[in-house]
């Protein structure tokens, strides 16, 4: 019987609802840890994490078993919980509905890897809006400005 093989690198956008509820820096290494053993239990291969206080990056080497659409719904609802018996806020924590999920080549991953992992240098130049929007404009996706994140610019 022969065997299935999938080669896919899938960069993931998500970001925090409400501003009470912004990442905070010091939790930001047991988060991307938690998050990790996330993507690690469902076989696939956390690249590269990084996250700001409002967004996360997410670079993993996605495996066949799990539909783009399965892994970040997993990854944000148990994250998500996670904060919450953290108690890292007094109010109830929530990452924004949507998310943003873009592909790449094995030629690109250390572009890739490069561009997440330098996340607060990047910020300090553009906001995470016009992040995101140069992202679905270079990906030729059709958008509505009204379905797009509660940005906090």
């Amino acid at each position: 019987m022969a065997n299935s093989f999938i080669q896919a690198y899938v960069h993931y956008i998500f970001t925090v609802k409400g501003r009470a509820n912004f990442l905070k820096q010091e939790h930001n290494n047991e988060l991307q840890k938690y998050i990790t053993g996330i993507v690690q239990n469902r076989n696939c291969k956390m690249l590269a994490i990084n996250n700001m206080p409002d967004h996360v990056h997410i670079f993993l080497g996605q495996h066949p078993s799990y539909f783009i659409s399965k892994t970040i719904q997993e990854i944000k609802s148990i994250s998500s919980k996670f904060i919450n018996e953290k108690k890292w806020y007094k109010s109830k924590f929530y990452w924004q509905s949507g998310y943003g999920a873009f592909t790449y080549s094995r030629s690109q991953i250390d572009t890739v890897i490069k561009y997440i992992l330098n996340q607060q240098q990047h910020h300090k130049k553009r906001t995470f809006r016009d992040e995101y929007i140069e992202f679905l404009n270079k990906y030729g996706i059709e958008y509505d400005e009204k379905y797009l994140f509660e940005f906090y610019d």
